[in-house]
């Protein structure tokens, strides 16, 4: 700028005779010292949005602070008044002024999860906001030309579990068609029904082991309950619906996922008729009645991240008619109301069985019938909704000597992977392996039972060996099992065979 640019101010000099270049020099300053000043506003106050629209404050206007870190705009607050005003809590034109804060709702009818934006997240629900958005919802989980056959289903079951052919067969054709049914949803207008399964088996026997092996085989989300908490609504307990919410939490709160996952109900035979009917029958009878619903396929409102409802929790909607039911449970004393339907109609004349003819019949519970189930205390409403009724096998010592070695996670594999970490080698003599299964079946544990064994005997030996780094081999043997003597350990030495040491 010039010199005269500077000169002094005189009030009655017009506009017109200030040289332009000095008005646009000052007008650009001011303009540059306005805008720095709003940047600096900017940088010390962060945009604020609004809990309930999530507008910004630049477009809402002012929010109102309810609590640290949560604010709401003037409309949304209005809205929420008006709200109010319609159940009765307000003024009779839901007008804010008419607003009787003396008899403002309580906590229950607020959402405060959702409020703080704390509370679990739902995808894929079905909603307006949802309906606007087809293109974001993912890709189906099951794909018709996706599905394993039933041949390659057992074949990867095999793998993991030994034994129990004819279950296995049995779960991978249930689960292929209901799958086949997922994908397909009707074929020519001809809708199939669900293949909900009730398994039955002695305890061991590998029930809750088909089914978790079989879900993550698939890569479906699987829940796993007992039936013993479940209860009629109303009662102490967890609700039925409780069931689907446990399969909500384990898809990730993927309502699309979840509605195509597998529940478990484990220890369904708890569910029987009491013999005592003089009293209620909560956690019975009750049950079976209410679970008819969820088993035929229903939409459900189950809660979130909760086992019951209430006010407090938020809830969605489920449908469970994709949902395959799989029950199971030891069913006790069945075995006996089986010989007595065996031994009814052949126990006189020279034809007669003997009445102790099955009593060595360790696989009596796959000659199950509905009728006794019925008898056993099922109701037949909740039979008729499980079609697919079958039994696992008993364990004899040759499969539990199986069970030891034979699957990928096999308990022995899992013993010789710790040791190895230790660069010790670990192996088990086969005497040793069926004495380990004779007191399995002594303990009548079934395949439960091997680990506590190996965990006995396997002490002493893993807490001896981080002690001697001259340890290079450790063999079980049958004496050792049977407390009669000890292991084989062989010590490494330099450049020769391994000494052997025997270890009382």
């Amino acid at each position: 700028m010039s010199d005269k640019d500077f000169r002094e101010f005189d009030p009655e000099e017009t506009t017109a005779d200030i040289s332009d270049e000095v008005i646009e020099e000052v007008t650009g300053q001011n303009n540059k010292n306005n805008t720095d000043s709003e940047n600096d506003d900017n940088e010390k106050k962060p945009t604020e949005f609004c809990y309930m629209c999530r507008r910004p404050d630049t477009i809402a206007g002012p929010l109102i602070k309810l609590a640290p870190g949560m604010s709401v705009c003037s409309e949304c607050m209005q809205r929420t008044f008006d709200s109010m005003g319609s159940f009765g809590f307000g003024g009779g034109d839901n007008s804010k002024s008419n607003v009787d804060m003396s008899k403002m709702p309580n906590i229950s009818f607020l959402n405060l999860g959702s409020l703080f934006g704390e509370g679990p997240k739902i995808k894929n629900a079905h909603g307006p906001s949802s309906a606007n958005k087809e293109e974001d919802r993912p890709a189906p989980a099951i794909d018709i030309n996706n599905i394993i056959p039933p041949h390659k289903i057992k074949a990867m079951l095999d793998e993991y579990v030994v034994g129990q052919d004819y279950a296995k067969k049995v779960m991978s054709v249930a689960v292929y068609n209901h799958y086949k049914r997922v994908a397909t949803g009707t074929m020519d207008d001809i809708e199939i029904e669900k293949s909900n399964m009730l398994m039955l088996g002695p305890t061991g026997s590998g029930k809750t082991y088909l089914v978790r092996t079989l879900a993550r085989l698939l890569d479906v989300p699987l829940a796993i309950t007992d039936a013993t908490s479940l209860t009629e609504a109303g009662y102490i307990g967890d609700d039925i619906e409780s069931v689907v919410s446990k399969l909500l939490a384990a898809a990730g709160n993927d309502v699309e996922r979840c509605q195509q996952g597998i529940i478990f109900i484990d220890e369904i035979d708890k569910l029987a008729k009491k013999k005592n009917a003089n009293q209620r029958d909560v956690s019975g009878e009750s049950v079976q009645q209410g679970m008819l619903k969820l088993l035929e396929g229903a939409d459900v409102e189950v809660p979130i991240g909760a086992s019951s409802k209430n006010a407090m929790v938020p809830t969605t909607t489920i449908n469970t008619r994709n949902i395959l039911f799989i029950c199971g449970g030891a069913f006790p004393a069945m075995d006996e109301i089986i010989k007595a339907r065996l031994n009814k109609h052949s126990s006189m004349g020279f034809m007669a069985d003997l009445k102790d003819k099955y009593d060595d019949d360790k696989n009596i519970l796959q000659k199950v019938t509905v009728e006794d189930l019925r008898e056993f205390g099922m109701i037949p409403e909740f039979i008729g909704r499980l079609p697919i009724v079958f039994a696992t096998e008993s364990l004899d010592e040759d499969m539990l000597v199986r069970i030891l070695k034979e699957p990928k996670n096999a308990i022995i594999k899992q013993y010789q992977k710790l040791l190895e970490l230790d660069e010790v080698k670990l192996e088990f003599e086969d005497e040793a392996l069926h004495a380990i299964a004779r007191k399995a079946i002594d303990k009548k544990l079934g395949a439960r039972g091997l680990r506590s064994i190996i965990e006995e005997f396997m002490l002493d030996i893993m807490y001896e060996i981080p002690k001697d780094d001259n340890i290079g081999q450790v063999i079980i043997t049958e004496d050792y099992i049977e407390k009669k003597g000890g292991p084989r350990i062989l010590v490494r030495t330099m450049g020769m065979i391994p000494e052997k040491v025997a270890v009382q």
